[in-house]
Parts: structure tokens; C-alpha cells; sequence
């Protein structure tokens, strides 16, 4: 059976067979005996974004990876960036350093801010992320949207590019079409002025033309 670790672009946890391209953390939500969800679904405000495969390490998933025998962090994986950031993560200043610096001067300069610290970054990340007051767009702001933003309506998730709606599942994107009448933003406010910067994240193949996969 899967774990309940496959994060869906409301930062919503569920059990499925479709992994994606990045894992990630929250901090520990996991007991690692029983490999069940504890009551919280954060225990850290740095929500990061970390490579599949990084110089060879091995994890066991939901297992005891810390230093001292303990839970270590909790695994979650996402399809790709996109749907990680909509979530609120963030990328990793340890396995993507690069990427995350970019992201963070992206994200500051792109809401008229000065340069800041991760902290802070997480700080606005995480005010927003928990929000429940979700902008509301028409046809032509969710057209005007950065490439890489995402969007709900219906209950549905769509990730825009190119002007165009790719409706999200876990498994991919389904074919582009235009964008609802009426939607909400979905990725984070501030995660948008960095995606406008120019913050290109990484793309599932489906969004690209290429193939709908499964991963386990």
C-alpha cells in the first residue's frame, strides 16, 4: 500500500502510486513505527523542495533516517516544481542550492522587497500558504498569469503556460485549454512575483507534450 505522502497542488496529503519528480519535507509528521501521518501536517515554516536523486543517498521512506535513530524528516513527493510550488514549498538551499538562490532573489525582487533571509522568505511564504483567502481572477488575469502559476476552479487545479489551462492530476497534465471564466490563484502570491521575475520551475513531461507516467 502507499503511503500517505503524495502532495497535490493544495498542499493536501494523499496515498497514491504516482510519484513525480521531487521529494520534499515539511519537518516530521511521520511515526516511524507504525509509517502513519501524526496530527500535524507541518512542523516546520520551511516547506523545501529537494531532488529525487541526490550523490546516491538512500532513505527509507517514513523510516528512521535521523542521526540518532530517529524519524529524520518526512517524505513527501510531488509531480513536479510546479505543483510543489502552488503547495508552498520551496526549494532546498542543500541538495539545490543553486535553484533555491534564484528562487529567493526572484521572490524578494519580484514584491518590490529587499534581499532577504530564508527565515523571512518562509515567514511570507507560510502567512500565505495557510491562507484561506484566495484571489479571484477572470478569464484575461488568468491568461496574463506567469507560466508555472496555478490556478483552481471547481474544485479542480490547473497549472497555466502559455495562456493556456493544463488541467493537473497525479499522474500529469491533461490536454491545454483556455482558461475558466472565473478561477482562484492558487500558488502563493509571493511565489507568483518570483515566477514573473523569471523563476522557471521544472515541468511533469505531460505539461511539455511528452508522455503521462507512473511512478511508484
Amino acid at each position: 500500500m502507499p503511503l500517505c505522502n503524495r502532495v497535490d497542488p493544495f498542499g493536501k496529503l494523499h496515498a497514491t502510486e504516482a510519484r513525480g519528480l521531487f521529494t520534499g519535507n515539511r519537518g516530521i509528521i511521520h511515526d516511524p513505527e507504525t509509517r502513519t501521518l501524526l496530527g500535524r501536517r507541518w512542523t516546520t515554516r520551511a516547506w523545501i523542495i529537494c531532488d529525487l536523486h541526490w550523490k546516491g543517498r538512500r532513505r527509507e521512506v517514513w523510516g528512521r533516517n535521523g542521526p540518532a535513530g530517529g524519524a529524520g524528516w518526512t517524505e513527501l513527493f510531488f509531480l513536479d516544481e510546479v505543483t510543489a510550488l502552488a503547495a508552498g514549498h520551496r526549494p532546498c538551499f542543500y541538495c539545490r542550492r543553486k535553484r533555491a538562490e534564484t528562487f529567493r532573489d526572484s521572490l524578494f525582487e519580484g514584491n518590490g522587497l529587499d534581499r532577504g533571509s530564508a527565515p523571512e522568505m518562509d515567514r511570507l511564504l507560510h502567512a500565505q500558504r495557510v491562507s484561506t483567502n484566495r484571489a479571484m481572477l477572470s478569464k484575461r488575469v488568468a491568461e496574463d498569469l506567469p507560466d508555472g502559476a496555478m490556478i483552481v476552479a471547481d474544485g479542480r487545479a490547473f497549472a497555466m503556460r502559455k495562456g493556456r489551462a493544463l488541467p493537473w492530476s497525479f499522474a500529469g497534465y491533461g490536454e491545454a485549454q483556455p482558461p475558466p471564466d472565473r478561477a482562484h490563484l492558487l500558488t502563493p502570491p509571493a511565489t507568483i512575483g518570483a515566477l514573473r521575475l523569471g523563476y522557471r520551475p521544472r515541468w511533469h513531461p505531460s505539461a511539455l507534450g511528452g508522455s503521462v507516467t507512473r511512478r511508484s
